[in-house]
């Protein structure tokens, strides 16, 4: 796993009733700015439980505490965000086979699950990736609405399919 840039494995064998702290440093957290396009993250860290869930299974289970300043989506403008959210993951076997015609069918329970080949997880990237889910994509600013007037650009309500019956007086 050379191109990870938070990598914290553990042996699968090993997880049992383990409480761990993973904590980024300042490359790993520099890194993984410019991974998801932000401008810093200034604190990346999770504590988390661990329990084995069958022979090969292992769960994770915890909380994520993150600090990092995003770019505002409409004004470019620096946003400073906190984000503390729990943590879910089940680690699994690489599935050995696989056919691209067979459908596959997910519950809620499914989308949680991390596949892992060998005898080692990585509770690492598992954190990243959640940070990741974290992030806002449309997050906007104080100064996103001065930009929008500043460019032509109206507000996303006065966008989209029914903008034009907005202004319609309907009588009945």
């Amino acid at each position: 796993m050379s191109n990870i840039e938070f990598s914290r494995e553990i042996d699968i064998r090993q997880v049992e009733g383990k409480a761990i702290h993973v904590e980024a440093n300042e490359a790993e957290r520099a890194a993984l700015a410019t991974r998801f396009s932000l401008v810093r993250i200034s604190k990346l860290e999770a504590d988390l439980e661990l329990h084995r869930s069958g022979e090969r299974d292992a769960e994770a289970r915890g909380t994520l505490k993150a600090s990092f300043v995003q770019s505002c989506a409409v004004s470019a403008e620096d946003i400073p965000v906190e984000v503390e959210e729990p943590l879910f993951f089940r680690f699994v076997p690489q599935a050995t086979h696989y056919n691209p015609d067979e459908e596959i069918e997910l519950d809620a329970d499914d989308c949680d699950e991390i596949e892992y080949s060998g005898t080692h997880i990585d509770l690492g990237e598992a954190v990243a990736q959640s940070l990741a889910l974290a992030i806002d994509p449309f997050l906007t600013g104080p100064e996103a609405e001065a930009a929008r007037k500043a460019a032509g650009i109206g507000s996303p309500e006065d966008q989209g399919p029914f903008a034009a019956l907005k202004g319609l007086n309907v009588k009945g």
